[in-house]
């Protein structure tokens, strides 16, 4: 007999009946999560999420429409090819590429950067996962430190190379930030709150606060031929 199942065979007062077999399953064994584990609530695709989506796409529609009856586009006059503007700037939501095409080289911009998050696409799921959303100092931090710190100063290290001040400056501020409650004992409401930050939470409001900046210094701070320039 297996010991980690244990079958007994229960006879019948009745002969003629057919002997019951009983199993016993241990608590770690996968066959009796399977059988204790609680029913989901399930949703069909159709029609539950695609008529949310279709009422979500339907309400965004309805507020631009009423938005473009009361507020004009901010359009130029036609474009003449004779009289290009300078600089040409492209679409708000591209102008943060284009102070990025201005930092670094177009091979390292245009292809190197995509390569690499491509590169960390494809690995990240070969990772150990940060499933909980634990801080990011939860465990071993003097590793997380030496890590996060190499990576970090490596990273603004090679924007200093190209003078890209406006990539290197943020990143150096998130890296504080996320370095306060490891080095500050006190424990504030705003500490505990940057504690329990994780890594992917770092990550991306780095990548999205990096994207805000470029936006911004593409959009109100470069003038003739991409040079810095005032507001006012």
């Amino acid at each position: 007999m297996n010991r980690d199942v244990k079958e007994e065979v229960v006879m019948s007062v009745n002969p003629q009946e057919v002997p019951r077999r009983i199993a016993l399953f241990p608590q770690k064994t996968p066959v009796r999560f399977e059988i204790e584990k609680p029913e989901e609530k399930l949703v069909m695709t159709f029609p539950d999420l695609i008529i949310r989506e279709v009422i979500c796409f339907q309400v965004v529609v309805i507020v631009c429409a009423i938005l473009a009856l009361f507020f004009n586009a901010p359009l130029e006059e036609l474009a003449n090819p004779q009289n290009t503007p300078n600089p040409a700037k492209a679409p708000w939501y591209f102008l943060g590429l284009q102070e990025l095409l201005h930092n670094f080289p177009p091979v390292v911009a245009g292809v190197l950067i995509p390569l690499l998050i491509v590169l960390a696409l494809v690995v990240i799921p070969y990772f150990n996962i940060n499933v909980k959303r634990e801080g990011l100092w939860v465990r071993d931090k003097k590793r997380t430190l030496l890590l996060f710190s190499s990576a970090t100063f490596l990273f603004i290290f090679a924007s200093l190379i190209y003078s890209a001040y406006s990539i290197a400056i943020p990143t150096f501020i998130i890296y504080c930030l996320a370095l306060l409650p490891l080095l500050i004992k006190r424990q504030t409401r705003f500490i505990n709150w940057l504690s329990k930050r994780s890594l992917a939470e770092w990550i991306m409001s780095w990548f999205a606060i990096l994207a805000t900046v470029l936006t911004i210094i593409g959009t109100y701070f470069r003038g003739p031929g991409w040079s810095w320039v005032w507001p006012w």
